[in-house]
């Protein structure tokens, strides 16, 4: 038997501990999914069973820690201690993992015990920090003796990466479709010798069919006969799980996708994927997958609440890092006057968000000054970094009063972008505005409906600082979250306005963005011919860390807190699904007559809205 053990989505979660709150979170951590990772390993052993441990990617970046390691301890990064510490196989590598730049892989890679993968990505350089695939020869027991075996590793990740990540990728690296490399990947691994072929798929599942290009490819994925077994991930989202339950060719509750083992644990080391792999041999000696299962185990039991212990030898290479982290996210930068959240960016005042309009277009402003743009309006694009959704319910900006140091920075903008301006027309701020509004569901009057499209990701909604405009949410959406058009004829966007005065088709705007939009991240039409304004590298937790110290101009852009409004619409009603600490600022919804429904059955605040 072969048992594979995996995790997936880190994002340098790795001490069970929210940053953002200065507090424990017994939800999350490598520490934690450690000791179930040990756990699992010695029961397989312990049943004679071949053990092979692997990570999916998005490991290197998401927290405060990680921030912190990418920039201060490049050379004796804990992560590459603590996976081989636990035994890892091989690692492969998630879009995520590029946004401190290809020269910080290296210095991981030259640290690493285990080989880190990519079969999708070509560096163009001679050494990569990455290799295509990996080739591991181990032995499996049958019938008392140990016999010979060889397993083939390969990685791919999504495609839409190179667009991503542009800024630091762009004419460094070359990436091909997922499903085309996992095929000839996975066919020159048999063709090598290798018997079995497990493959780090750091994608969701998507559509069922083979689309060029898919962001989400798991399903056609596992449709390739020379792929044995699939760790999946990149949504965070769970399989074994009700989450991708009605998925053509999705066995949910048995982790089959085609009929093939797929695992995908959730994120944040949340979750210890798990594929038991029965083999036998044929009548040409060659080793065939006869049985297969596949499950999570939750380091938060659903029952109790209850969490396993933390790995005191996992824990030991965090430590330091864990308290200089700490350290540097209580150095003050400023003090706010009002408290600032994010349980209500979808239809309430966000004031974080106003906050990093302002920083964006403060800091951007001075380069315009003295150039061809310097009369030209500016708009901030910003949208929610901390919106709940499959992170879950705490997982929202919360920000009180008073003194505001550098974890609230992170707090406010979690991700290391940088800023961008790009020139737009009205054409295409209107459509930016649709394609925003897709949010949203289309109310009816059999309602409630949930306020929001559950398919569509809060980091996806962007609010335009500067300008104002209504949403009619009796209409349907203009454009898919794809990025692609439903019908031109539809429109949600009403009154939009620039200082009071219509917005016309042909006027010229400076938008302020970050470089994951300005690249084409969340497939927003501006970004298809986008005409970029020359910056120099400017980090957005630096302008806004900045901006809140004094050190910049302010600009008055963000003046109006909520921007957009909702059409009346006849007191239909729509559920609003946020943080159930957002009962502590319920009264800045009293325009819709908020009624408090309760927690949902993952713990999210129901708020019904009459609109």
């Amino acid at each position: 038997m072969i048992r594979i053990l995996a995790t997936s989505d880190i994002h340098m979660n790795v001490t069970g501990y929210d940053y953002y709150a200065d507090c424990t979170d017994t939800r999350i951590g490598l520490t934690r999914t450690a000791t179930l990772i040990r756990e699992a390993r010695q029961q397989a052993v312990q049943n004679d069973a071949l053990v092979l441990m692997f990570d999916n990617g998005d490991s290197l970046q998401g927290t405060p820690y990680g921030q912190w390691a990418a920039q201060t301890i490049r050379h004796t990064h804990p992560l590459p201690q603590a996976f081989a510490a636990l035994g890892y196989d091989a690692v492969g590598l998630g879009n995520h993992d590029f946004g401190f730049g290809v020269a910080f892989l290296e210095q991981i890679a030259e640290k690493a015990t285990y080989p880190i993968l990519c079969s999708n990505m070509r560096y163009k350089a001679l050494k990569s920090p990455w290799h295509p695939y990996a080739i591991l020869p181990r032995s499996v027991v049958l019938n008392g003796n140990n016999e010979p075996i060889c397993i083939g590793v390969l990685s791919v990740l999504p495609p839409q990466t190179l667009q991503w990540e542009a800024h630091k990728l762009k004419g460094k690296a070359e990436v091909e479709d997922i499903v085309t490399s996992a095929h000839h990947t996975a066919a020159n691994l048999k063709q090598l010798g290798c018997d079995l072929v497990v493959a780090l798929a750091h994608t969701g599942l998507g559509a069922d069919t083979f689309e060029n290009g898919q962001e989400n490819a798991a399903i056609p994925l596992a449709e390739i006969d020379a792929i044995d077994a699939i760790i999946a991930g990149h949504t965070h989202l769970t399989l074994p799980g009700p989450g991708h339950a009605g998925l053509k060719h999705v066995d949910h509750a048995r982790g089959l996708v085609h009929d093939k083992p797929v695992v995908m644990p959730g994120w944040a080391g949340s979750h210890l994927g798990i594929i038991d792999l029965s083999l036998k041999r044929d009548q040409n000696k060659k080793w065939r997958v006869e049985n297969s299962k596949a499950e999570l185990r939750s380091i938060q039991s659903d029952v109790d609440g209850s969490t396993v212990a933390e790995d005191a030898e996992i824990s030991a290479f965090f430590a330091a890092g864990h308290v200089e982290t700490k350290a540097q996210s209580a150095e003050p930068v400023g003090r706010i006057t009002k408290p600032l959240h994010s349980y209500f960016s979808y239809c309430g005042s966000d004031r974080s968000l106003s906050l990093l309009a302002e920083a964006q277009a403060a800091a951007v402003k001075p380069f315009l000054a003295n150039t061809q743009f310097a009369d030209i309006p500016v708009l901030s694009a910003v949208a929610p970094a901390k919106f709940g959704g499959r992170a879950g319910p705490r997982y929202y900006t919360d920000v009180p009063a008073g003194e505001i140091s550098m974890r609230h920075v992170a707090d406010i903008h979690v991700f290391p972008n940088e800023l961008r301006a790009v020139l737009a027309n009205g054409a295409q701020i209107l459509d930016w505005l649709e394609m925003s509004a897709g949010l949203f569901s289309q109310l009816s009057k059999d309602g409630p409906h949930l306020l929001t499209n559950p398919h569509w990701t809060g980091h996806n909604f962007d609010i335009l600082y500067g300008a104002t405009w209504q949403i009619d949410l009796s209409k349907p959406a203009r454009f898919n979250c794809d990025g692609s058009l439903v019908d031109a004829a539809n429109s949600r966007i009403l009154d939009a306005s620039f200082n009071g005065t219509p917005i016309t088709e042909d006027q010229i705007f400076v938008v302020v963005l970050n470089n994951y939009r300005a690249n084409g991240g969340g497939d927003f039409p501006v970004a298809k011919n986008p005409r970029l304004i020359s910056l120099p590298s400017l980090r957005i937790q630096d302008a806004l860390r900045d901006y809140l110290a004094g050190n910049l101009q302010p600009t008055l852009l963000a003046e109006t807190v909520k921007p957009f409004s909702f059409a009346p619409m006849g007191s239909r009603t729509a559920i609003l699904k946020t943080g159930p600490n957002a009962r502590n600022y319920i009264d800045e919804l009293a325009e819709y007559r908020p009624i408090d429904l309760g927690l949902d059955d993952e713990g999210f605040m129901q708020v019904q809205l009459t609109l």
